[in-house]
C-alpha cells in the first residue's frame, strides 16, 4: 500500500461523498477505491467510516485523520512544487467554476491570455448557475456574483458588475418606455431568482432612492434564459451590462431609465477555507483582478 496514494483517495471519498464518484474522477474501478480505503483502515487499525448508515459518515477517528490528511497532503504538494525553484511553481491543474453566462462571456475569453503567461497550468472551467460544493466537486476557486454569505468560504473581491434595465425595441413599441421607476409597475418585469431580493429593484437619482416592487409572469434562475426572453420581447430585465453588451451594440435591445443608477453587484473569487491556496490559484485571481480593474 502506498500511504500517500491511499490518503489522497480517502480525502477525495470524504469530499465527494461517494466511492463511485471518486473512481470516475481518478479513472479507476470502484473496487480499487474500496480496497485502498480498507487497506488504510487495516494500516491504522480501526474504521474510518461508519458503515451502518446509508450515507458515508466518518467515525470520530476518521474525522481526525481526515483533518490531518488535508494538512499533510497540502504540505507534500507545496514541498514537491517548490523543490527545484525555491518557490512554488505556477503549474498544474486549476479547476474554476463560474456562472454560465458570466463564464462564457467574461471568463472564457481571458483564459488564453492567462495560459500564455503560465503555459504549465491546465484549466478545467466548469459553468453552472448553481453554487457548487467546492470541496465535494474538487474546485479550486469559484467566481460568484452578488453577496457571498457562506461562512465556510473565503471571498476575495475581484471587482463590480454594473447593471442596467433592458428591453427589446419591439416590447417598448407595444408597451411604452418607462420614464421613471414607478412606471415599472405597468410592465412585465423578469426577475432573476438567484438574487436574494429579485422581486425588488432599487434605483438612485440625484441622491434620492427608489425601491420598486416588480411584477411579471415569469422568473428564472438562468441569466441566459432571461436574455433570450428579453430578446423575444417578453419583458424588461434588470441585468448586468456584460450580458447585453453585444445586443445593445447591434440594436437588438435598448436600455431604459438611463438617468437612474442601480447598484452594481460584487464579483468575488470564492475559495474553501479548508483548501490550500496554491500558487496557480492565486495567480489566476491576481490575473482576473488585473483584467477587471
Amino acid at each position: 500500500m502506498d500511504l500517500f496514494d491511499s490518503m489522497h483517495v480517502f480525502v477525495r471519498v470524504v469530499e465527494r461523498g461517494s466511492f463511485s464518484a471518486v473512481a470516475r474522477e481518478l479513472n479507476m474501478g470502484q473496487p480499487a477505491v474500496s480496497k485502498q480505503v480498507r487497506a488504510l483502515e487495516q494500516y491504522l487499525g480501526g474504521p474510518l467510516f461508519a458503515r451502518s448508515t446509508r450515507h458515508l459518515a466518518l467515525t470520530d477517528q476518521g474525522q481526525r485523520f481526515y483533518d490531518h490528511c488535508q494538512e499533510i497532503l497540502g504540505h507534500v504538494e507545496t514541498a514537491t512544487r517548490s523543490f527545484t525553484s525555491g518557490q512554488e511553481q505556477i503549474a498544474g491543474p486549476l479547476r474554476v467554476a463560474a456562472p454560465v453566462s458570466y463564464g462564457r462571456l467574461c471568463i472564457a475569453p481571458l483564459i488564453g491570455t492567462f495560459l500564455q503567461r503560465h503555459p504549465d497550468v491546465r484549466i478545467d472551467l466548469r459553468l453552472s448557475d448553481h453554487n457548487e460544493d467546492l470541496l465535494k466537486e474538487n474546485i479550486d476557486l469559484a467566481i460568484r456574483i452578488g453577496a457571498v454569505k457562506n461562512e465556510g468560504l473565503v471571498a476575495l473581491p475581484l471587482g463590480n458588475s454594473p447593471r442596467r434595465v433592458y428591453a427589446a425595441p419591439g416590447y417598448l413599441a407595444l408597451h411604452g418606455v418607462p420614464r421613471e421607476p414607478s412606471e415599472l409597475s405597468g410592465h412585465n418585469c423578469i426577475g432573476f431568482t438567484l438574487l436574494e431580493h429579485y422581486d425588488r429593484w432599487t434605483f438612485t437619482h440625484l441622491g434620492q432612492a427608489f425601491d420598486v416592487g416588480i411584477q411579471g409572469n415569469v422568473t428564472s434562475n438562468s441569466s441566459e434564459a432571461i436574455r433570450e426572453m428579453v430578446l423575444s420581447g417578453l419583458g424588461i430585465s434588470l441585468s448586468p451590462q456584460w450580458l447585453f453588451t453585444a445586443d445593445v451594440e447591434q440594436g437588438r435591445v435598448s436600455t431604459v431609465l438611463d438617468n437612474y443608477q442601480t447598484s452594481a453587484l460584487p464579483v468575488s473569487a470564492v475559495l474553501s477555507r479548508e483548501r490550500r491556496r496554491s500558487a496557480r490559484t492565486m495567480a489566476f485571481i491576481d490575473f482576473l483582478r488585473e483584467q477587471m480593474l
